[in-house]
């Protein structure tokens, strides 16, 4: 059974990557804290936690979901090296 809570988040705290090898999308609610434990979703996005709170997401597949839906991002994603 998921875990769930609302979150309020303020765009100055979330940091978004975008691993372009392995079409990996990760957002981070809390850059500075370390999950204690995960969950895998049926639609391949792995929900990270710490506590009962959820501090992260990592979305498999990025690219294809993206084509997949028709939609454009709204601003472009760049891997960091």
């Amino acid at each position: 059974m998921a875990k769930t809570e609302l979150v309020r988040l303020t765009p100055e705290g979330i940091d978004i990557e975008y691993d372009e090898k392995g079409d990996v999308l990760y957002i981070s609610f809390d850059p500075e804290t370390a999950a204690d434990d995960s969950e895998l979703t049926e639609n391949d996005v792995l929900l990270r936690y710490k506590g009962d709170k959820i501090i992260g997401l990592t979305i498999l597949h990025f690219s294809e979901r993206k084509r997949k839906s028709g939609t454009r991002a709204a601003y472009k994603l760049s891997s960091e090296a």
